[in-house]
């Protein structure tokens, strides 16, 4: 009667160590999520600018994200898209330098390209400058509309997994 009584305590002891271990191990990696969701997931976020209708998909840690109707590029840092043109502009590449990211853009054909810096703001904002090659433009009934050199955008939503 007292092995079992023993076996019980040891069993019970071994499941308790076990549990705590597991929630110890748990705590660890919400920690470690908790500091990759602040100041490194500044560049991971659906942006808006409601003015011109366009947004900003973006993951830049991961490049994973996937332009609709536009597979073939595969897994990219993210894409400039607009609520009233199909056509896409394309981040073929992201550098993050603190709060803000170096970005290299290319239309969905191909045959345009520019650089451009996007900047988180100190009220939550992001500001998307042009800095040098093409003028993004997007169709608005049947007439092409020039996006500004500076773009304010609103920061929606993080993604998941970079697909929509």
């Amino acid at each position: 009667m007292k092995h079992r009584i023993v076996i019980v305590v040891l069993v019970l002891l071994s499941m308790g160590l076990n549990m705590n271990a597991q929630n110890v191990t748990g705590e660890t990696k919400k920690i470690e999520s908790q500091k990759k969701e602040g100041q490194d997931s500044i560049f991971k976020a659906h942006l808006v600018n409601n003015e011109y209708q366009v947004w900003l998909d973006i993951n830049f840690y991961d490049n994973n994200i996937i332009v609709p109707r536009q597979e073939i590029f595969g897994k990219v840092p993210g894409y400039f898209g607009a609520k009233r043109d199909t056509r896409k502009w394309i981040i073929s590449d992201a550098t993050i330098k603190g709060k803000k990211a170096i970005l290299t853009i290319i239309n969905d054909y191909g045959s345009e390209d520019l650089k451009a810096e996007l900047k988180r703001n100190t009220d939550g904002t992001y500001t998307l400058t042009r800095l040098e090659g093409s003028v993004m433009k997007i169709v608005v009934d049947n007439k092409w509309v020039k996006i500004p050199k500076e773009l304010t955008f609103n920061f929606v939503y993080k993604t998941s997994k970079g697909t929509y």
